[in-house]
């Protein structure tokens, strides 16, 4: 069974992922970030050879738990230049999704098309060129993964309605085209999380290594919508916000013929 309400609002019907990310190589944008700094350190915790893929220059070092350097790939990139991370994305077997920008109360033309761009538009474009990595190998044994953290803002008040706007976009651009990327090549994950500490938002409740552990803990048993947030109301609100849009989109949209 491949199909998208399953893949992208479910429970995988091949349950549960005891292998974790054991031999698996992922790439996570955003790297640079609290939580992705804190899941690159639990990924690496279960064996998975690690891309950072940060537009920051400065150099990304990981020290694990025993005092040693983690091990990983550095690659320097900006939002605009998806495609000519190919290379790159064609080595990995799952791509973390999870870079972003918050212009907090400043609603000038500049913060709206960096709140796209960098929130919605990038994100998508990095969709499409993971799943049509994912389609030139159909041989492949196990499905290709995409996770994408579109945030509670999707559904919830952030206190900053660009960044509120341009996730609700991302949101809905990842809902649409499961319907046709989502299959027995590519497996889509939504991360749906609530505030936690970072720069984008320092006063956040949950610390980024909670939020980590707990989105592996959710991947581990192949949750395709994934959530962590202290607001009961999202853990009611997104799945019927999710398989909503999913039944409006099937019934008013069309596919590539």
């Amino acid at each position: 069974m491949n199909d998208p309400l399953l893949n992208v609002v479910l429970l995988h019907p091949q349950i549960p992922n005891n292998t974790g990310n054991v031999g698996r190589t992922v790439a996570v944008t955003g790297a640079s970030g609290s939580l992705g700094r804190a899941l690159l350190l639990e990924l690496h915790r279960q064996g998975a050879a690690l891309v950072a893929l940060t537009s920051s220059d400065a150099p990304l070092s990981l020290t694990s738990a025993d005092g040693q350097a983690v091990p990983l790939e550095h690659v320097h990139w900006h939002c605009g230049e998806e495609q000519a991370l190919q290379p790159v994305l064609e080595r990995c077997d799952v791509l973390v999704v999870n870079h972003g920008f918050n212009s907090h109360a400043d609603r000038s033309a500049e913060a709206v098309l960096r709140s796209l761009e960098v929130n919605a538009l990038s994100s998508w474009r990095l969709l499409e060129l993971f799943a049509g990595i994912a389609t030139t190998d159909p041989a492949r044994a196990v499905a290709r993964e995409l996770w994408m953290n579109t945030s509670e803002a999707e559904i919830q008040a952030a206190v900053s309605p660009l960044y509120e706007i341009s996730k609700r976009l991302q949101g809905q651009l990842l809902s649409l085209r499961s319907l046709d990327l989502a299959g027995p090549q590519l497996r889509l994950r939504r991360l749906v999380l609530g505030p936690f500490r970072s720069a984008l938002n320092p006063i956040g409740v949950m610390s980024a290594g909670f939020v980590a552990r707990e989105i592996l803990r959710q991947v581990r048993w192949n949750w395709g919508l994934v959530i962590v947030t202290p607001n009961p109301l999202t853990y009611v609100l997104m799945p019927m916000a999710t398989l909503s849009r999913w039944l409006y989109f099937k019934a008013f949209s069309q596919g590539p013929e």
